[in-house]
């Protein structure tokens, strides 16, 4: 028989064995791992999608609110004449007001003072103090007439000027005390400046 026939095992040709496989034919041993490594990186990116998810939707606590100014919770009252303490210079005169720090934190007092430019103000407890809310202060305060030519003859609406502290702010605070420390206040001041 003559010529070529398709009859036989094929041989390989040139540059090649017959032990090397085609790529074609090759095993799908890496197909299996490159389709766990997809399967992988999706369900990473499903369960990263729905944390994402779930932190955007779950209800957020809101923030604590804000401790109020420390005028909007402090008061202060007229109490009533006391006795001058020893070694006061003359012409001085004291008297009570009362600090009651109706609620929020605890408001620290840093400053008093008074409006009159004859007039010198000392108070104990000494500032700066703090005032617990619910636990009333009685301040003793102690004025000097300085020169009685520039204090009012009659106060008609007197006024300390306070300065207040808290967690939240600063402020300086004017407190009227009514008519009672008025004319506490004007009958002081005439008696204070009646040997001048």
């Amino acid at each position: 028989m003559s010529g070529t026939s398709g009859i036989g095992p094929v041989e390989p040709g040139d540059g090649t064995h017959a032990w090397d496989v085609p790529e074609a034919a090759a095993p799908a041993r890496a197909r299996p791992a490159r389709r766990r490594a997809a399967l992988l990186l999706g369900t990473a990116a499903v369960l990263l999608a729905g944390g994402g998810y779930l932190a955007a939707t779950r209800p957020h606590r809101p923030p604590p609110p804000e401790a109020p100014y420390p005028a909007q919770t402090v008061a202060f009252s007229f109490v009533g004449g006391r006795s001058t303490p020893p070694g006061a210079p003359r012409r001085s005169f004291s008297f009570a007001v009362r600090m009651t720090v109706m609620d929020g934190p605890p408001v620290t007092v840093p400053r008093m003072t008074q409006p009159y430019a004859g007039l010198t103000l000392t108070e104990v407890p000494h500032a700066p103090f703090r005032t617990e809310p619910g636990s009333p202060r009685d301040i003793t305060i102690t004025m000097h007439v300085t020169d009685c030519g520039t204090v009012p003859k009659d106060a008609g609406l007197p006024f300390l000027d306070v300065t207040l502290r808290n967690m939240r702010a600063i402020q300086v605070q004017s407190f009227i005390l009514g008519s009672r420390y008025a004319q506490h206040l004007s009958h002081a001041l005439k008696v204070a400046c009646s040997n001048s």
